[in-house]
Protein backbone atom coordinates (compact mmCIF):
# COMPACT_ATOMS: atom_id res chain seq x y z
CA UNK A 1 0.00 0.00 0.00
CA UNK A 2 1.56 3.73 -0.73
CA UNK A 3 2.62 5.25 1.96
CA UNK A 4 0.14 8.65 1.53
CA UNK A 5 -2.60 6.25 1.59
CA UNK A 6 -1.65 4.91 4.99
CA UNK A 7 -0.71 8.36 6.41
CA UNK A 8 -4.13 9.87 5.18
CA UNK A 9 -6.22 6.72 6.95
CA UNK A 10 -4.32 7.13 10.41
CA UNK A 11 -5.30 11.02 10.09
CA UNK A 12 -8.94 9.77 9.52
CA UNK A 13 -9.38 7.33 12.15
CA UNK A 14 -7.33 9.89 14.28
CA UNK A 15 -10.50 12.95 13.18
CA UNK A 16 -13.03 10.27 13.98
CA UNK A 17 -11.78 9.06 16.93
CA UNK A 18 -11.98 12.48 17.93
CA UNK A 19 -15.14 13.48 16.49
CA UNK A 20 -16.77 10.46 18.77
CA UNK A 21 -15.61 11.87 21.64
CA UNK A 22 -16.29 15.51 20.92
CA UNK A 23 -19.85 14.73 20.40
CA UNK A 24 -19.92 12.46 24.14
CA UNK A 25 -20.89 9.40 21.71
CA UNK A 26 -18.36 7.52 24.05
CA UNK A 27 -20.57 7.36 26.91
CA UNK A 28 -18.58 5.93 29.09
CA UNK A 29 -17.91 8.11 32.22
CA UNK A 30 -14.16 7.97 32.42
CA UNK A 31 -13.99 9.14 28.88
CA UNK A 32 -14.43 12.68 29.27
CA UNK A 33 -13.89 15.79 26.36
CA UNK A 34 -10.80 16.74 28.12
CA UNK A 35 -9.01 13.77 26.42
CA UNK A 36 -7.68 14.23 23.08
CA UNK A 37 -6.11 11.95 20.83
CA UNK A 38 -2.38 12.61 19.75
CA UNK A 39 -2.09 10.07 17.05
CA UNK A 40 -2.62 6.36 15.64
CA UNK A 41 -0.14 3.95 14.87
CA UNK A 42 -1.25 1.59 11.97
CA UNK A 43 -0.02 -1.77 10.97
CA UNK A 44 1.29 -2.37 7.71
CA UNK A 45 -1.89 -4.84 7.28
CA UNK A 46 -4.46 -2.78 8.87
CA UNK A 47 -5.59 -5.48 11.13
CA UNK A 48 -4.40 -3.24 14.44
CA UNK A 49 -3.93 0.23 15.52
CA UNK A 50 -2.50 1.74 18.71
CA UNK A 51 -4.11 4.64 19.28
CA UNK A 52 -2.41 7.28 21.50
CA UNK A 53 -4.38 9.34 24.19
CA UNK A 54 -3.78 12.65 25.81
CA UNK A 55 -4.95 15.59 27.40
CA UNK A 56 -4.26 17.85 30.78
CA UNK A 57 -5.56 15.40 33.19
CA UNK A 58 -4.12 14.03 36.03
CA UNK A 59 -2.25 10.85 35.79
CA UNK A 60 -5.20 8.46 37.52
CA UNK A 61 -7.80 10.01 35.50
CA UNK A 62 -5.62 9.94 31.95
CA UNK A 63 -5.50 6.33 32.69
CA UNK A 64 -9.04 5.57 33.37
CA UNK A 65 -9.72 7.20 30.50
CA UNK A 66 -7.51 4.87 28.34
CA UNK A 67 -9.15 2.52 30.57
CA UNK A 68 -12.57 3.58 29.56
CA UNK A 69 -11.81 3.68 25.67
CA UNK A 70 -10.21 0.19 25.63
CA UNK A 71 -13.60 -0.86 26.85
CA UNK A 72 -15.46 1.02 23.98
CA UNK A 73 -13.29 0.09 21.47
CA UNK A 74 -15.50 -2.38 20.02
CA UNK A 75 -17.69 0.61 19.61
CA UNK A 76 -15.57 2.91 18.43
CA UNK A 77 -14.42 -0.04 16.16
CA UNK A 78 -18.01 -0.05 14.36
CA UNK A 79 -18.28 3.73 14.31
CA UNK A 80 -15.17 4.01 12.63
CA UNK A 81 -15.74 1.18 9.92
CA UNK A 82 -19.39 2.68 8.96
CA UNK A 83 -18.04 6.48 8.31
CA UNK A 84 -14.89 5.19 6.39
CA UNK A 85 -16.51 2.47 4.90
CA UNK A 86 -13.00 0.36 5.46
CA UNK A 87 -13.09 -3.58 4.17
CA UNK A 88 -11.31 -4.12 7.13
CA UNK A 89 -11.37 -1.89 10.29
CA UNK A 90 -8.69 -2.05 12.15
CA UNK A 91 -8.51 -3.51 16.13
CA UNK A 92 -8.03 -0.47 18.25
CA UNK A 93 -5.86 -0.47 21.06
CA UNK A 94 -5.50 2.64 22.84
CA UNK A 95 -2.86 3.50 25.00
CA UNK A 96 -1.51 6.84 27.18
CA UNK A 97 0.19 9.31 25.96
CA UNK A 98 2.81 12.17 28.07
CA UNK A 99 4.57 13.60 25.25
CA UNK A 100 2.72 17.13 25.12
CA UNK A 101 2.74 17.09 29.35
CA UNK A 102 6.31 16.33 28.92
CA UNK A 103 6.72 19.05 26.15
CA UNK A 104 4.94 21.45 28.26
CA UNK A 105 7.65 20.91 31.33
CA UNK A 106 10.46 20.70 29.15
CA UNK A 107 9.34 24.80 28.08
CA UNK A 108 8.64 25.41 31.66
CA UNK A 109 11.82 24.28 32.54
CA UNK A 110 13.84 26.34 29.89
CA UNK A 111 11.53 29.78 31.00
CA UNK A 112 12.80 28.97 34.77
CA UNK A 113 16.66 28.85 33.23
CA UNK A 114 16.12 32.03 31.81
CA UNK A 115 15.15 33.94 34.51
Amino acid sequence: MAKYRHERLERLITGSIADLIMRDEVRDPRVTTMVSISGVRLAKDLSHALVLVSGYLPDDQLSAAVQGLNHASGFIQSQIGRQLRLRVTPHLTFREDHSIKEGFEVIQQMKDLET
